[in-house]
């Protein structure tokens, strides 16, 4: 249990709270340290999976906790961005992304159950999604518009947060197109029940 590999998924978990607390802070920099800890835990999420294959540490209790921290963290920003920018072409998408992780989360466990798991596997797709997501929920977190930050990339304020709603978007139409595509690959075995 206690591998490197799940090590750092608790590790991500420790910092849900973090990234919370530093998002809420009363402070100027609180949006761009809120992005910094999300930025860490993706990256996280990344190295994790990559030492649990390098190291040959996959383990039951790895692959139960590894998608939970995912989705605890994700879950956390799309509900803090909802209520950040409140208004419907922000909060509506992020209901559908949690809506869909749920949805799927669910499905994952019954197809599991039947022995059937790998109909519901992560696509190609599915990871094109995750992508998007990270890269959206990231730009929304932040709202570049701080200075230091902005000599640093040489971007101006404008084009990253256009960047970020477009990654936001895509995603979100990928999160429903996978969520079809997972629930017709699982169809047949639930249609023969």
């Amino acid at each position: 249990m206690w591998t490197i590999p799940n090590q750092i998924t608790l590790f991500r978990i420790v910092l849900i709270p973090v990234f919370i607390i530093v998002f809420y802070l009363p402070v100027s920099w609180n949006h761009f340290g809120a992005f910094a800890i999300f930025w860490l835990a993706a990256v996280s999420d990344a190295l994790d999976g990559y030492l649990a294959r390098k190291l040959n540490q996959s383990s039951a209790f790895g692959a139960f906790i590894d998608p939970v921290a995912d989705k605890l963290m994700v879950a956390s920003a799309l509900i803090m961005i909802a209520e950040d920018y409140a208004v419907w072409w922000i909060s509506v998408p992020a209901m559908i992304m949690i809506a869909r992780e749920i949805f799927i989360s669910a499905l994952r466990e019954l197809m599991s159950s039947k022995g059937k798991r790998d109909t519901v596997a992560v696509s190609t797709l599915g990871k094109y999604k995750t992508a998007a997501q990270m890269l959206g929920i990231m730009g929304l977190i932040w709202q570049p518009d701080y200075d230091i930050p902005l000599i640093v990339f040489n971007f101006p304020h404008e084009i990253l947060m256009g960047a970020a709603y477009l990654f936001y978007f895509i995603a979100t139409v990928l999160t429903v197109s996978t969520m079809v595509s997972y629930f017709k690959a699982a169809w047949p075995d639930l249609k023969a029940e």
